[in-house]
């Protein structure tokens, strides 16, 4: 069983759309997918309603997620380490002890734009319109790891 787990600051708007979108994509008994945050702001808060909303309208229940905090534990317990920003990526690998775990942490678009570091903007403070653009960005990254991950399988 593969586990993948995205990682945003709050966990509340882009990692949690990352991991229902992905999960809805793979092989529940072949993949795990959970989500994490960098910061402590939102421990066990649900998603931001509207990224509870924009999953809604594109078939996909996100309410039962609860925000969490990324540890240390999470580089022994995941394959696959997706940040989706630069911030959240230097602040993840800040956090490895070792090559093998600064290996499995990438950037969430270099699955769109390969090798482009680019990051995935945060919509918080945007209005449901950034939202809408966050979740295109992430299906289509979502798109590109489900068949690389089938050529795995």
């Amino acid at each position: 069983m593969t586990k993948i787990l995205m990682v945003c600051l709050g966990n509340i708007c882009r990692s949690p759309l990352a991991e229902g979108i992905l999960q809805s994509k793979l092989d529940n008994n072949l993949f795990v997918v959970d989500s994490a945050g960098t910061s402590s702001y939102h421990i066990g808060n649900k998603p931001d309603p509207r990224s509870i909303a924009i999953a809604k309208k594109k078939g996909i229940d996100i309410t039962q997620q609860q925000a969490r905090q990324f540890v240390k534990q999470d580089f022994l317990d995941f394959d696959i380490i997706y940040a989706m920003d630069n911030s959240n990526y230097n602040n993840i690998i800040a956090l490895a002890e070792n090559d093998k775990q600064k290996s499995k942490v990438n950037l969430i678009l270099n699955e769109s734009y390969p090798e482009q570091n680019l990051d995935l903007p945060d919509p918080y403070y945007g209005g449901d319109k950034g939202f809408e653009t966050v979740f295109n960005m992430l299906d289509e990254a979502c798109n590109k790891i489900k068949l690389r991950l089938s050529k795995l399988t």
